[in-house]
């Protein structure tokens, strides 16, 4: 197993300097290499880099902490760019070239006194910069990559003739992922996100392979001993869930981020080891792989020969016809009149809606063609393509001319949607259960205006297929792909049909059970482009094996599944006697193909090994046909690739497309629909309900049941206005008692607050609020209107009354207290910028977490963080409080059009407002005290408001003037701080969950029995390391390298002193072995900055 430096990334501490490196090859080669495969990492005297523009921020902290991590190898190591503020300098500007940042270079190392051009080896990396290409057509695309490799051609050919002792590694970069693409590339906001993604993604993928082709072609411009070029493995892509959720990261995602792309940067210039696996990263140690004595060097064409995408075999073109089995292909005797007797004959016209599988992309894809992927081959889609017939392309459509010559509406060959050869194929790449009734509403209009098609007389077969990019992207907002949300919007689609459409049978495709898709991309044999398919459904591929993120892709798949039989059984699209709806489930169970090795079968995948081929298209339409055929309750529910389908026919005792009436099949019962909701209690099972043995000293160790008091600081929120209002003069009433933070009526049964659930563990907890208005407020503390200018006052208010309160033991018992506020600064941000800024909002806060912290012992505070506050437009109500009261209480949220400047800015100052508060607690202003910890709990951060149809706001979760929040919320909001407190820092759920269920209330854990803060969320480091500690105060989320446990036995300083020594007695030895070598002659000046990596991630 290889050495490797073990990397704790700690979110919320502070990154220190990395000691006791184990890498054992560290040091340079003696004597120095004569040849450019045999250069070691310490052989390297220069570090360049070519391809950085004024945008390029997180490309140039990347570069940043790799010249650092190679200081380790060489102290005297030389870098032009080592100097941040020379970084923008007239030779790295934005418009400079590939080709004119060579010439910089290279005239920079050849005048540079420091370095010798003849003597020293240097390391050029060459970055080519993805995001800043554009290409909006398959044309396009491929002129923007022949340009990018011309351009990367004449570069190198520059440092050839320029450069000495070099190595080249070019590296594709897709990292900074923000408006500048969008500006330069318009087609990047005209398309739909799903298309943009598969566009960025194989664009990016044919670059690599077409870079790769060049350098094999150039035989990587290797004809001299101490020149050459790589190409490293993969692009670097920014984080998956950013790039999925179109959300930006978080200040500490975005630094373990950063810290990532080194480790893999770093990792591609070494050799590769045999046997190698992924680094290592399971959200907290990342390990950074070393050089080995039996591979040393870094990694060129010549000392590690790679794979090539040029050396895959093409393959046969699969046998895609289908023979016709059957001998009766007549029609009715007349146009029949019921669904229940319609044959294949009788059909007119075909239709289809979907995604990228029915909308053909790289159906018909060599292997070898990445880009090809992009191409719709429509006219070969499994359902509804009608390219030749059914000899040489088996889909359904071809399957039914031979019933009906004259059959109508298939697709023919290229192209998208809204061509005229798409006809009604209505699909569209990258759609998601959100875009399908959009697309059925194009169908119809298209059915509707076609001369072609009879709308009222011809008979329609229509097949819905959709679901699996849901799937692959439900890890990033669960709740907007919820199982509830996709059915909506199927059933929103299928009433549309249901009201509109005359004569029509509806195929409904049961979402393919995904996870077998994963075997494609555990098998490194295979080659497959797994990086790209992580962008395409990171939340099927990336999860791990028997891990809980995968159970949820199960879960959510079968969900799916399951909801789709419920809405059909219901009997709602059997109202009459020309529609149906049928649910065609062979896709339920999936079995992937495999070789007679045993490997999967990439034959019946496309390039990306994602999409599928027409080899198992042709499978597909004969599974559909099939399916057709056979009665309800008997049907086929498994795709099995690798078996031989045959077609079935109509015979004369069942000639008909089977549906549930001439199946004889009977729809189960319904589930009995639920009853009223009377209250919004919540069930408790949890059953570890006891306090620490003794009192605990420290906030790090305290359990539920160690809460004596509660005390909560914010606004209306807090203080339960208008929580129960039934008419408008309640709205201004304070139902404190049902307030989810600090609320205390009746029990948990029917009434969630964070109190009642706290009470189940401690009956005597002390400080919660009961009824109505003031005289039993406890110490809720939050007034109707605050601002956060005002919690400093709440404060001095909250401490007093804790300190008079004969109840309260002050000094001794654990207190809780919640602050939420920000609401009212946002909604009257327009009208007083300068008072209510981000800064003085987190400077509000910040003096009364001081005071806490100053004044309070025993104490815990929950920090709520502010939710994202523009979507309470969405709420909407035709009546005197929302159109009013709404507009009057947060006008600067609530006024302001759509997409106006104005509303941007509120958003911007939300945004920033997050920010702030992330920065003020994710330092170490408040850790000086072993009995006190302020805890960010950010269940609010993206705010989803529930909706009950398209657009539509749900208004049980609002008071009559649709801006304070109903007791439902409160009981809600109450399960999700609760659940957030049970929840590691920097593992939190940081999204809403607001759908009824009374069982969502999480437990502690016999292994994690404490409420978590930062410190009790640090995983126990590893015991084999050793490592030596320097913590360095910062305000901003970092990390630490944590000291592993030692022996009661022994002090806690000893470790420490002995590393310290340890790592002393290391550099003088490595001191004075480099100043002793001939090739380190600035040695001593540079081993200071060796010696101390300042600023560093490592």
């Amino acid at each position: 197993m290889l050495p490797q430096l073990v990397l704790v990334t700690l979110l919320g501490l502070t990154w220190t300097t990395v000691t006791g490196l184990p890498c054992t090859e560290m040091f340079p080669s003696q004597p120095p290499p004569s040849t450019v495969h045999s250069v070691r990492p310490s052989d390297v005297a220069v570090l360049s880099s070519i391809g950085l523009h004024m945008h390029s921020t997180e490309l140039s902290k990347v570069v940043s902490r790799l010249r650092e991590l190679m200081t380790l190898f060489n102290p005297a190591l030389v870098s032009p760019q080592s100097d941040e503020s020379n970084l923008y300098a007239p030779h790295f500007v934005q418009q400079s070239t590939l080709v004119e940042q060579a010439k910089e270079v290279s005239h920079y190392l050849q005048n540079n006194q420091v370095t010798g051009v003849e003597r020293d080896w240097k390391l050029v990396l060459l970055f080519v910069q993805v995001d800043r290409l554009c290409g909006c057509k398959e044309q396009q695309v491929h002129s923007v990559i022949q340009a990018v490799v011309e351009e990367v051609d004449d570069a190198l050919q520059l440092l050839h003739s320029q450069l000495k002792r070099a190595i080249v590694s070019v590296a594709l970069w897709d990292g900074e992922h923000d408006a500048f693409q969008h500006k330069t590339c318009p087609c990047m906001e005209t398309n739909r996100d799903g298309e943009v993604r598969l566009l960025r993604a194989t664009l990016t993928q044919s670059l690599q392979e077409s870079l790769d082709e060049l350098m094999v072609k150039k035989h990587w411009y290797g004809d001299r001993d101490d020149f050459t070029v790589t190409l490293q493995d993969e692009p670097f892509i920014t984080d998956l869930s950013s790039v999925a959720s179109g959300k930006p990261l978080s200040e500490s995602e975005a630094t373990q981020q950063t810290d990532e792309l080194t480790v893999q940067m770093w990792k591609n210039l070494l050799q590769p080891t045999v046997g190698k696996d992924n680094t290592e990263d399971n959200g907290k140690i990342i390990a950074l792989p070393c050089p080995t004595e039996g591979r040393p060097f870094l990694r060129t064409e010549g000392n590690s020969p790679s794979y090539h995408h040029s050396d895959v075999s093409p393959l046969l073109h699969p046998f895609t016809g289908t023979e016709m089995p059957c001998e009766d292909f007549s029609p009715s005797d007349s146009v029949p009149t019921s669904v229940h007797e319609l044959r294949p004959g009788d059909i007119k016209v075909v239709a289809a809606v979907g995604d990228s599988l029915t909308a053909g992309n790289g159906i018909a894809s060599s292997q070898n063609n990445i880009l090809d992927v992009l191409r719709q081959y429509r006219g070969l889609s499994w359902s509804i393509g009608g390219d030749e017939n059914l000899t040489t392309v088996t889909t359904l459509p071809n399957i039914l001319k031979h019933f009906n010559h004259n059959l109508t509406g298939y697709s023919v060959g290229t192209g998208k949607q809204h061509t005229p050869e798409a006809f009604l194929n209505q699909a569209v790449a990258g759609a998601k259960s959100k875009d399908l009734p959009s697309q059925v509403r194009a169908l119809v209009e298209r059915m509707k205006s076609d001369s072609r098609v009879n709308f009222e007389s011809d008979w329609k077969v229509i097949t819905f297929f959709i679901g699996g990019n849901d799937i692959c992207d439900h890890c990033y907002n669960s709740l907007f792909y919820s199982v509830e949300n996709y059915i909506r919007n199927v059933r929103e689609s299928l009433d549309y049909l249901h009201k509109e459409v005359p004569r029509a049978l509806v195929n409904l495709i049961e979402p393919l059970h995904i996870t077998p898709l994963r075997q494609m991309h555990i098998d490194a044999s295979l080659k497959c482009p797994t990086w790209l398919v992580n962008i395409l459904c990171p939340c099927v591929i990336l999860p791990k094996a028997n891990s809980k993120a995968l159970q949820m892709v199960e879960d959510i798949n079968r969900g799916y599944q399951r909801l789709l039989h419920e809405l059909v059984e219901s009997g709602q699209y059997d109202t009459r006697s020309d529609f149906t709806v049928v649910i065609q489930p062979f896709f339920r169970e999936v079995v992937v193909p495999t070789l007679p090795d045993g490997r999967p079968d990439r034959s019946f995948f496309s390039a990306d090994c994602f999409h599928l081929s027409q080899k198992a298209q042709t499978l597909m339409a004969r599974s559909l046909w099939n399916n057709m055929l056979e009665p309800l309750g008997k049907k086929t529910s498994q795709q099995n690739f690798t078996a031989d389908i045959d077609l079935k026919c109509p015979t004369k005792t069942s000639p008909y497309i089977r549906t549930y009436n001439n199946s004889n099949y009977k729809y189960t019962d319904p589930s009995p629909a639920p009853g009223p909701i009377t209250n919004w209690g919540s069930d408790f099972s949890c059953v570890d309900l006891v306090p620490s043995d003794t009192v605990p000293m420290s906030v790090h160790k305290l359990r539920p049941a160690d809460i004596m008091v509660v005390a909560a600081l914010g606004d209306s929120s807090t203080a339960g206005t208008g929580a129960k209002a039934k008419n408008v003069f309640d709205l201004n009433k304070e139902y404190k008692g049902v307030s989810w933070s600090i609320g205390g009526d009746k029990t948990l049964d029917t009434v969630t607050t964070l109190p009642n659930i706290l009470k189940k563990f401690n009956p005597s907890l002390k400080g919660f609020s009961k009824g109505q208005g003031s005289r039993y407020k406890g110490f809720n503390m939050a007034a109707p209107g605050a601002k956060t200018s005002e919690i400093p006052g709440q404060v001095q208010a909250l401490i007093k009354a804790m300190r008079e309160n004969k109840g309260v033991n002050f000094e001794k018992d654990w207190k809780l207290v919640t602050i939420f506020v920000g609401g009212n600064d946002l909604c009257h941000y327009c009208i007083d910028q300068n008072n209510l800024s981000p800064k003085n909002y987190s400077h509000n806060l910040m003096l009364s977490l001081d005071m806490l912290y100053k004044e309070v012992p025993r104490l815990l505070v929950n920090v709520v963080e502010i939710m994202q506050i523009y979507p309470l437009k969405t709420v909407k109500k035709n009546t005197l409080g929302c159109t009013l009261l709404q507009r009057t209480s947060c006008p600067c949220v609530i006024n302001p059009s759509e997409n106006s400047p104005e509303l941007e800015e509120i958003k911007r100052i939300n945004l920033e407002y997050q920010a702030e508060l992330q920065h003020l607690i994710s330092g170490d202003r408040y850790d000086g005290k072993g009995d006190f910890a302020v805890v960010l709990q950010p269940f609010l951060h993206n705010s989803f408001i529930p909706h009950i149809g398209k657009g539509e706001a749900d208004p049980s979760f609002f008071s009559l003037d649709c801006l304070h929040i109903s007791e439902r919320s409160h009981a809600e909001m109450a399960i999700a701080l609760w659940n957030n407190m049970l929840e590691p820092v920097g593992k939190k759920q940081a999204y809403n969950n607001f759908t009824y269920d009374r069982s969502k209330i999480h437990c502690p854990s016999e292994a994690t029995p404490f409420i978590f803060t930062k410190i009790n969320s640090l995983p126990t480091p590893p015991g084999t390391i050793t490592t030596t500690t320097t913590t360095t105060t910062s305000s901003s989320p970092t990390t630490t390298i944590p000291v592993p446990k030692c022996p009661s036995s022994i002090p806690v300083w000893a470790p420490v002193v002995v590393g310290i020594v340890g790592l002393l007695a290391g550099i003088t030895v490595a001191w004075l072995i480099f100043s002793c070598s001939k090739c380190w002659k600035k040695g001593g000046e540079e081993t200071e900055r060796g010696e101390n990596m300042r600023g560093t991630n490592f």
